[in-house]
């Protein structure tokens, strides 16, 4: 009976081990592609495609969730990503791209992946993929979610029948325009200059009606959420805006966020309305509608769960990671599309993205020069973009679009009476000066209604001369996608 015993718990834990050192070795059989990162520059990244093939009986790990953590976890395989056999770009012949520059620069040269998996589609995530990503939360990953749940939605995703951008004819470079929407574009009639690029890429509450001669016309690549196309219907209604880009030919690409995107890829390929959604503003939706017509499953892309945690790991990695508040972080919408972009293009050309001098602008171009606060919410981190991008616009990588001086719009030319800077001691009156004495007011009864004249004129600019720097909660809707 004893030996029996003892025989029966060799075996267990003999194959305890087999199993952890099979599981261990399929991680690395999987990615060897990123042993060294020099690899990249090599004309053949990888002789044989990245497996997706599972061990027979394989299943999902149980599933992990983010409340468990008060802060980012780490793993051994943070910085382990799928990749693909060849480069994204289409281009190969371009001797001024961005990615010579890339390669030449000792900052980026490490970091950048050229050919890091960009899209997922049915069939592209296996169980060991499951199971190594649930270690991530969304939208790098997913914890906090049930393998049908997710696979139920990605598996009608179609793998892509051609680039996003295919090559120009006659052209051995690619240029593109990643325009935001910034305040920064309001009266920069810089339309036309974005529409002579091969390709223009716009993101989220792409309001182009009524300010082509600012932001363009055209549309060719359109990067979204399923909650901002859904919502900029609504919350831009007063701009004008009555749907998300819809040019002939468009591609869209969609940013996998949470589990109320998969609400919406549901309903999108099988064109059946919303129903019991995770997000319950979707509930009664029709996702197809909102492509007006052209919404064609060969056009449309989503984007790979290690693509966005590729640009958050090593490009904008937030000290919001190690606080609390770990969970809902992650980069801008515009951030991935200009990470995309540089992905694909030989020159990328930004427009509308946040600048050093960003509290000079409204919030957003279509405000009109409204005088509104940019509100830097806890979900993102728009400073640590707003460096990188001015850091990759002085490297040479992008050319960042950083506004220029406007003339006043005045419908009379104004006296240099009216425009003279006033002295500083009527800028800044003192006490006394603002409370005169009766003996005073009677020397000099003009003096009584003497106000500074900038505060007469405006008295909110002083508060739009300071950056409004304190971090918000984002809208609870907003926050972190169930």
């Amino acid at each position: 009976m004893a030996r029996k015993a003892v025989f029966y718990i060799v075996l267990f834990f003999s194959i305890s081990t087999i199993v952890y050192i099979s599981w261990t070795n399929l991680v690395l059989i999987s990615f060897p592609e990123l042993r060294l990162s020099s690899e990249f520059w090599d004309p053949v990244f990888s002789t044989v495609p990245p497996t997706t093939t599972d061990p027979p009986g394989l299943t999902p790990i149980p599933v992990m969730y983010g409340s468990e953590f008060t802060k980012l976890p780490h793993w051994d395989f943070d910085d382990v990503y799928r990749t693909d056999r060849e480069r994204h770009k289409t281009t190969q012949k371009c001797d001024n791209s961005l990615w010579t520059r890339i390669q030449a620069e000792p900052e980026l040269k490490d970091k950048f992946i050229p050919n890091i998996r960009l899209y997922v589609y049915n069939g592209s995530i296996s169980m060991s993929e499951w199971n190594r990503l649930s270690h991530f939360n969304n939208p790098f990953g997913f914890m906090n979610y049930k393998h049908q749940d997710v696979m139920s939605a990605l598996n009608l995703v179609q793998k892509p029948k051609e680039p996003l951008l295919p090559p120009k004819p006659g052209r051995d470079c690619i240029s593109c325009a990643v325009v935001g929407n910034g305040g920064i574009l309001w009266r920069s009639k810089k339309g036309a200059e974005i529409d002579q690029h091969d390709y223009v890429f716009r993101v989220n509450g792409a309001v182009i009606r009524g300010f082509e001669e600012d932001v363009g016309r055209r549309t060719d690549v359109y990067v979204h959420t399923s909650f901002s196309i859904f919502a900029s219907e609504f919350n831009l209604k007063q701009y004008k805006y009555t749907a998300a880009p819809h040019d002939q030919g468009i591609k869209y690409v969609l940013i996998p966020e949470g589990m109320r995107d998969m609400d919406w890829l549901v309903g999108l390929y099988k064109r059946q309305r919303i129903t019991n959604s995770s997000f319950d503003l979707f509930d009664g939706s029709r996702p197809w509608t909102y492509y007006s017509g052209r919404f064609n499953e060969s056009r449309f892309y989503v984007l790979h769960m290690d693509f966005l945690r590729h640009v958050k790991n090593r490009f904008l990695k937030s000290e919001t990671l190690d606080t609390i508040d770990w969970s809902i972080f992650r980069p801008t919408n515009g951030a991935f599309t200009m990470f995309l972009a540089l992905q694909l293009c030989d020159k990328v050309n930004a427009y509308g993205f946040v600048t050093d001098d960003y509290s000079k602008y409204s919030t957003y171009y279509y405000e009109r020069e409204a005088k509104t606060d940019m509100v830097f919410f806890t979900n993102h981190d728009y400073d640590m973009e707003r460096k990188l991008w001015r850091r990759l616009h002085d490297l040479g990588i992008i050319n960042l679009y950083l506004g220029e001086p406007r003339e006043p719009k005045t419908t009379q030319k104004p006296s240099k009476e009216e425009h003279r800077t006033p002295p500083k001691e009527e800028q800044n009156p003192s006490k006394e000066e603002q409370n005169p004495s009766k003996e005073e007011e009677a020397q000099n009864p003009r003096r009584k209604h003497r106000t500074p004249r900038r505060k007469q004129q405006n008295p909110r600019r002083k508060k739009h001369r300071t950056p409004r720097r304190k971090n918000r909660t984002p809208p609870k809707e907003a926050q972190k996608p169930n």
